[in-house]
Formats: C-alpha cells, structure tokens, sequence
C-alpha cells in the first residue's frame, strides 16, 4: 500500500483528510500545513512546569505525562500536527540498554557496543516492552481528533553511532572506524537496530499514529557513496517494513544536503530538507514523487517579526512548484525560542498560503 491508498481499519480516522496527510500525499491543500520539530519542549513553559523535577526518561514513560506533553503546542501553536512526545533512545532502554540522558550532553551509553560479543545487549523489541507507548498514543489520537500525530523513531545509523561512541560525538571516530573496519559486524549492527526501530515504529502505528518520521540526526556526517553503502540499506528495510500500514513515511537528517537524493531512495515518502539547501534545489537533488518537509533555520526566530516574515516568505516561495510542502524548520525548536514567535510563524504561513 502507498502513501497516497485511504487506510483501512484502524488508520481510517478524521485525520485522512487534514491538510498535513494531504500534504504528505502531494495532493491539493487549503493552506501549507505548519509542525515544527522539537515544538514540544524547552521552549514552552508549560512544558518546563510539567517536567519539574523529572528526569528525560522517566518522562517518557509516563503516559499522561505524554500525551498533555505532545499536546502543548498544538494548543498554544495551532500547528497541524503532533509529534509524539520521546526520544531516540527511548527503545534502547526499554529492551535492557544501560544509559541515560544527562542534561547538557544527550544520551550516554555506560557499555558502548565495539565488539560481536557487544551485540548480545540487543534483543528484539517487543510491543510489551514499550506498553506505555501504545497507552499514551491511543490517549492521544482522542484527544487530537483531526488533527494527525506524528509517531517517530531514531534511524540505524544515528542509533549505532551513540551505541559505538558512548554519546554524542562530532567526528564518530568510533563508528567510522567499525563501519570501514569490520563491516560485516557493522552490517549486523544495523540490521539488529533496524528490526528494533521498525518494532517501534509498528507499536505507535498500530497504536493510531497517522505518519511516522525516522530521524537520522547524524546521516550528514557521511560521504554519500558510505551511506548508499553502509548506511541506506537499513533505513530501507525499516521503511519497507512499515509500507503495509500505507502511512506517510518522513525521512529527516541534520546536514545532508548532499544525500537528498538517497534518502528519497530509501523509501520515504516525504524527505525533510534542513536549512542549508533551499527547497527548490532541494526538489532537484530529490527527484519527482516525493513531497518536501522544511527548511527555516530555526535560528531566525530570535530575529524581528519583519525578518522572520521575509524568511518565510523565501522558504514558501522556494515550495511554490512543489507537488507536496509541509513547512518546517530546518532542524528543531532551539530552547530559548520565544513561543509567541512560533504561534505568529504558524499564523503568518497560514495566512500566506491560504489557497
């Protein structure tokens, strides 16, 4: 099933006709559709008063913190979608991974996977594992109504690259030296993460999640000719995987400008452009039959009204021959973004680009 078949059973709900799956489906729209990565955080003080005193993890784990979580900034904002309120790592540590999210430095990893003996921490994922994940999106999915959730998941090589570092890492010397060193252990890395992240992509599908997004936050650190290599084949079968659900498939990655075109191949049916290419050179790397996600840098918010308006403005002109647009930022909601400039952003391309 594609992303432009109407779902059946469970996926058949209010939200098919909603200006993001229309979007995703590259159909006429009433006006852009508007969601910004990261809208549910540090930049809303609702969120800071909800998540007083506890921990990253812990968070995400708790279902009806969840859910009032994710539907933040669809009060405040009026965005056009939700996206799940996790984290990447989140089936990790559900499946017996010891790590934690330390404030200020991300996700790390206490046994960093360097060894074939090191895979054995890698089981499969098992929908149990993750129940309150099924609990919050169901929760969710009635209390949004029309408006779609965005499940969403962390891409194999993102996922390896903590796993084998210990944490974020700017050059992943670690990574890189298995993937060239030992690619058979590195192929079988992959594989193992892919089948975990596709379980947890089925669980919030399954759940009621009208789109999926696989975030490859570290893609843009590798030569094109590495990822089609090394890399693609993973997020492929993860993307196959969930095709049969015939719900729209985004694929995102900080910096890969020059990897457009391949994680188009990978099977998605929506591939986010971050900042740096602007979205009609973006169209051309990607090629036709895919609609586009993006690309404000979302450091233009801190700008005046007027700047972040001209901006917009270049981005929607960039879309204008586009099949499918959702507007985006280039990467997330940086913390200290004031919310009113993002509720006026929603607003201003509505407005804008009302047909």
């Amino acid at each position: 099933m594609s992303a432009n078949d109407r779902p059946t059973g469970q996926q058949q709900t209010g939200t098919y006709d909603s200006a993001f799956l229309k979007a995703c489906r590259r159909e006429p729209v009433p006006h852009t559709p508007v969601w910004f990565m990261r809208q549910a955080g540090r930049s809303l003080p609702e969120y800071r008063k909800v998540r007083e005193g506890i921990a990253m993890l812990d968070s995400c784990m708790m279902p009806e913190l969840i859910t009032e979580i994710t539907l933040q900034p669809v009060r405040r904002h009026g965005v056009d979608a939700a996206i799940y309120f996790s984290d990447i790592v989140v089936p990790l540590k559900a499946i017996g991974i010891d790590l934690d999210i330390k404030p200020g430095v991300g996700p790390v990893v206490e046994k960093p996977i360097r060894t074939r003996a090191d895979l054995e921490q890698l089981r499969a994922l098992e929908p149990g594992d993750v129940s309150y994940v099924t609990e919050a999106v169901r929760m969710l999915v009635g209390e949004l109504g029309s408006t779609p959730l965005i499940g969403f998941a962390g891409a194999p090589f993102t996922l390896a690259s903590y796993l084998i570092e210990g944490g974020p890492s700017r050059n992943h010397e670690h990574t890189k030296a298995m993937m060239y060193g030992d690619p058979q252990l590195w192929a079988d890395l992959l594989d193992r993460l892919a089948d975990i992240t596709t379980a947890f992509l089925k669980v919030q599908i399954e759940a009621g999640a009208s789109a999926v997004q696989l975030f490859d936050s570290w893609a843009g650190a590798l030569a094109p000719a590495d990822y089609r290599r090394s890399v693609m084949p993973a997020s492929a079968k993860v993307f196959e995987a969930v095709s049969g659900y015939g719900v729209p498939r985004i694929h995102f990655g900080v910096g890969t400008g020059e990897l457009l075109g391949l994680m188009g191949e990978a099977g998605a049916d929506v591939v986010g452009v971050d900042w740096r290419v602007p979205l009609d050179e973006a169209v051309r790397r990607v090629g036709p039959g895919k609609a586009l996600q993006g690309n404000l840098d979302p450091a233009v918010l801190f700008a005046p009204r007027e700047a972040v308006e001209g901006k917009a403005d270049e981005v929607l002109d960039a879309a204008a021959g586009l099949e499918g647009h959702i507007f985006n930022l280039g990467h997330g909601v940086l913390p200290n973004t004031d919310p009113g400039a993002l509720t006026r952003l929603v607003e201003y391309v509505h407005e804008r680009s009302a047909r």
